[in-house]
């Protein structure tokens, strides 16, 4: 199974992102949302830890696309690769992830993403997998 495509968009950039598992879905979606701006790979020198909550899975996406870009523009952080795990408490939704990646400017990058939006946003299981929409505004 592939982890992403993208689609054709007029302005924006849209990806498709897939799993065999929610938790992998969502990591595919965060390495298309940095194969966005560069297509080159990208060596593990730096780990991070990152944690999100929301009330729904689109929220909870969003917030952890949004946090990998707010690692991007403070810390230089480009993403190489990730683990995820998801978990629930009462209402609330929970995202806990280990990134990997160096420092963007070692990088040629083609593309700026300026944040993620809710348009379009889909998350939903399709038979044995699940997918993933996104539209990025660059």
């Amino acid at each position: 199974m592939k982890k992403f495509e993208f689609l054709p968009h007029t302005a924006d950039v849209k990806f498709l992102a897939f799993g065999k598992t929610l938790e992998e879905a969502f990591q595919n979606a965060a390495l298309a949302t940095f194969a966005t701006m560069s297509t080159q790979k990208i060596a593990k020198v730096m780990k991070k830890e990152i944690s999100v909550s929301a009330h729904d899975y689109q929220a909870l996406l969003y917030s952890f696309l949004e946090e990998l870009l707010f690692l991007l523009d403070t810390q230089d952080f480009f993403l190489s690769t990730i683990t995820i795990t998801l978990s629930q408490k009462d209402d609330s939704l929970f995202l806990q992830a280990q990134v990997y990646g160096d420092t963007a400017k070692n990088y040629g990058t083609h593309t700026y993403v300026k944040a993620v939006t809710y348009h379009e946003m889909k998350i939903q299981k399709e038979k044995k997998f699940w997918v993933i929409q996104v539209i990025l505004d660059v």
